[in-house]
């Protein structure tokens, strides 16, 4: 069986909204327990910690651009729902690394990597996004580590 830690977690705080009656928390604890479950049911698996991880910082990324679509749409409610999920979903992904602490990595992964070169950029990637999953955006650490390579 996989480490699911985090899974049970997650459970553990649907079980405690119910008790507390607070619905939004709860509506959004069940959207994330159902990404897991569609997951482990599509590809017949028990899902790791580093599995949910995966799909929660997924989950933040699509809401961050939902934030931006209802903010050009002027749909302010809609976008103080979708931060309220973004507050939620981030508080069961490790803490997030600060620019330097990301900098420091990226330095570090070029020269285990050797890349030189924007061609060698996915060694640096692989090497990366292990570490870094869940407590970066990876959009950003892309940008870091083109802007070392150029």
């Amino acid at each position: 069986m996989a480490d699911a830690a985090l899974k049970i977690q997650i459970v553990n705080a649907m079980k405690d909204a119910m008790r507390a009656q607070d619905k939004l928390k709860l509506q959004t604890i069940r959207l994330i327990l159902a990404a897991i479950k569609q997951r482990e049911v599509d590809e017949r698996i028990e899902l790791s910690d580093q599995d949910v991880l995966v799909i929660l910082d997924k989950m933040v990324k699509q809401r961050r651009e939902s934030v931006k679509q209802y903010e050009a749409a002027k749909r302010e409610d809609l976008a103080a729902q979708e931060r309220f999920e973004i507050e939620l979903i981030q508080s069961y992904l490790p803490k997030a690394l600060t620019d330097a602490e990301i900098d420091a990595l990226v330095h570090q992964a070029m020269s285990e990597s050797g890349a030189k070169s924007m061609q060698e950029m996915s060694k640096v990637m692989a090497i990366l996004k292990p570490q870094l999953q869940g407590r970066a955006d990876m959009g950003v650490v892309s940008q870091k580590i083109k802007a070392a390579l150029s």
